[in-house]
């Protein structure tokens, strides 16, 4: 590729330049890729196409990749991410990073300007902005160039998360000197926000991964900033705007208004509509001017900021343990129950059932902040035909799971087309079936989205209870590529886990042995454990009663099916579309192949066991865990998955999990498997 019309090479022919070459043309061309970066991620105004800048971004990295001894810490080239770390050591901040008094009452705002004004003269003059509703962030620059990035902590000390915010666009990784010198050492705080159209389109992604979305864009900034992987922080569309230099006293900087000119002098964004105020009423002209701006912003605001312009009579002022007395948060009341749709997303559940679900400009509902909000079928949003730019009334559903009861109609405004659910599966993009108003995914067994919660119930306390399988690490396990069948989970091993977040070499082996434990379940939990439509531990039970074996509910017809009490014509249907369905007998049989040995029921046995609870944790010898529960439960006992004030007795085998820990907090009895044992015998049970 032969060199751009602004002069630079292009991608090849940087590939091909000699090191004397490289090193006269590198620090030019970073240059002008930080200039780019300025004009678009902070002044919003792009010169160049995406294609002309990818063809400058690309050309540095190849000379970089070719003379790694040319790379600097602040290219540019920094912000795709680095290797993740273990943990976030902890760091003191330069100054402190107080949070601010607020108050909704005008009230309290004229006898807070009283106040100040006592302190400052009548000539003091106030600085507004939105206050931004994200996460704070200190920046700390040596010399310009960013030498460390922190979350806010405690206002004293926060978390570094330096190779976080490098990938942040709008954060400069060297201050702009081209109207105002650089500071030995500037320490800047701004808040890190995520915009409302990027926030959806995040959640939507989350969701059709089946992953649990953010509450509010509030959370999701904070947590994109504390990954470990700072790869995963770079994918993530973060901004940041600056509003304070921590450090102004030692600048020089008289005001808050010279501060602000600073930072934009030195290449930082800003948050829009920064103004001043000579009074009460200024203040509460430009809270209300906002209060009615806020549902047309791209981002969350939850307020306005008022803080005491000047900086030499704030220290008069001072501050108590937490807030400065030189500053106030003027908020907005909350939005109550009636809000926006900014989109319309699919999530898929462990059924395969897909769901549309209305991505909401949050609002409180009931003390709690909503995001998002069930639309439930396909019928009831033609029902209540909801679309993208609505704005709808929302309820908590029983006070947990939020819905949108109706759409408010706005007489003059245009509306977005119809929302139409999709014809193939967003996690896999299987052909969607319909079965009345339900749209499914029939890919049970190798969609992404239904697989992550299909091995979580697999593992779960009523199936084949493998402790340490919960939702976090079924997802890791999937979207690692560690597991994409239930089979799967038996050809992992302990080296496999190590590499995950939260695994070190002991939790990774308990695992496996977990794992391992399972491969000899009872009938019922297996059945259970399949996640069979309609079956339920009751029904899985009665099934496994009934046939004694796998391959006879297997090959049961639904005339057999329906002799068994409780099944009746519509779920002897389901059961016997599960078992001939070729995909998910392949599954089971994959999983017998790799080692799975299911029981067959047996008779029950006693009742001298009857009115005692068993936990079992660890390995034993005599018996699996799953052995020990059946031999507790055929003799009239019940052997339960957690501990709690009920249970009787913990039996705590080789290598115990956090079950023994739950045991001595409850003060409930341990026994060794030969105190089991004993027990046993004592009751009148052959061990």
């Amino acid at each position: 590729m032969s060199p751009g019309t602004d002069g630079f090479p292009g991608p090849d022919e940087a590939g091909e330049l000699s090191r004397e070459e490289a090193e006269d043309v590198v620090g030019e061309l970073r240059e002008e890729v930080r200039r780019h970066d300025h004009l678009y991620y902070v002044e919003n105004e792009p010169e160049i196409s995406d294609a002309e800048y990818d063809r400058l971004f690309v050309a540095l990295e190849t000379i970089e990749d070719r003379f790694p001894e040319l790379a600097t810490d602040d290219s540019p080239t920094r912000r795709v991410g680095a290797p993740p770390r273990d943990e976030f050591p902890t760091v003191e901040h330069v100054a402190p990073m107080l949070s601010l008094e607020a108050t909704r009452e005008r009230d309290d705002v004229d006898r807070w300007v009283g106040r100040v004004r006592e302190a400052a003269g009548e000539d003091a003059s106030f600085l507004l902005e939105p206050k931004l509703d994200g996460a704070s962030v200190e920046l700390v620059y040596e010399d310009g160039r960013l030498e460390r990035g922190a979350t806010r902590g405690d206002g004293r000390e926060g978390e570094e998360i330096t190779d976080n915010v490098r990938t942040i666009g709008s954060v400069p990784l060297v201050l702009r000197e081209e109207d105002r010198e650089a500071p030995s050492l500037l320490a800047v705080r701004g808040e890190a926000i995520f915009f409302l159209p990027d926030f959806q389109e995040l959640n939507r992604s989350l969701m059709e991964r089946d992953e649990e979305p953010f509450a509010n864009p509030r959370n999701a900034a904070a947590g994109s900033l504390r990954q470990l992987d700072s790869r995963v922080t770079a994918g993530r569309p973060l901004h940041l705007l600056a509003y304070e230099v921590l450090n102004a006293g030692d600048l020089d900087l008289e005001s808050d208004s010279e501060a602000l000119e600073a930072l934009d002098d030195w290449g930082f964004r800003l948050p829009e509509g920064i103004d001043t105020a000579a009074d009460a009423d200024g203040i509460a002209e430009y809270h209300g001017r906002w209060g009615e701006r806020r549902d047309e912003l791209d981002y969350e605001i939850d307020g306005v900021v008022v803080k005491l312009d000047q900086h030499a009579p704030r220290e008069a002022l001072g501050s108590t343990a937490r807030h400065p007395r030189w500053a106030l948060a003027f908020k907005f009341e909350p939005r109550r129950e009636e809000t926006r749709v900014e989109d319309i997303a699919v999530s898929v559940g462990r059924t395969g059932k897909l769901t549309p679900v209305a991505l909401l400009r949050p609002v409180e509902v009931g003390g709690v902040t909503v995001a998002r909000a069930s639309l439930h079928n396909r019928e009831e949003v033609e029902r209540k035909d909801v679309r993208v730019g609505d704005r709808v009334r929302i309820q908590r559903a029983g006070d947990v799971i939020p819905e949108v009861v109706e759409r408010l109609k706005e007489p003059g405004r245009k509306r977005e087309p119809p929302f139409s659910m999709p014809g193939t599966c967003p996690a896999c993009g299987a052909d969607v079936e319909r079965d009345g108003p339900l749209d499914l995914c029939p890919n049970r067994f190798e969609c992404p989205a239904q697989l992550k919660r299909r091995i979580q119930h697999y593992a779960a306390r009523g199936a084949l209870d493998i402790e340490g399988v919960g939702e976090e690490t079924a997802d890791l396990l999937v979207e690692r590529g560690l597991v994409e069948s239930l089979a799967d989970l038996y050809r992992l091993e302990a080296g496999d886990l190590e590499e995950l977040e939260g695994f070190a070499e002991t939790s990774a082996e308990r695992l496996i042995s977990e794992i391992r434990d399972s491969r000899e379940p009872a009938l019922r939990r297996f059945l259970y454990g399949l996640g069979i439509p309609e079956v339920g531990e009751a029904v899985a039970r009665d099934l496994a009663d009934h046939f004694g074996s796998l391959e006879a509910v297997r090959e049961a017809d639904e005339d057999a099916l329906q002799e068994v009490p409780g099944v009746g014509p519509k779920m002897a249907a389901k059961i016997r579309d599960f078992f001939e369905d070729p995909r998910d007998r392949e599954a089971i049989d994959e999983l017998l192949e790799a080692g799975v040995d299911v029981r067959e029921a047996e008779e029950t046995g006693t009742d001298l066991l009857e009115g005692l609870t068993f936990v079992f944790t660890g390995a034993l010898e005599r018996w699996t865990r799953d052995e020990a529960r059946e031999l507790v439960e055929s003799n009239g006992g019940r052997a339960a998955s957690s501990v709690s004030s009920e249970t009787d007795y913990v039996v705590v085998g080789e290598d115990p999990g956090q079950k023994a820990d739950d045991a001595e907090e409850e003060g409930v009895e341990t026994l060794d498997e030969d105190g089991f044992t004993d027990l046993l015998e004592e009751k009148g049970v052959e061990p």
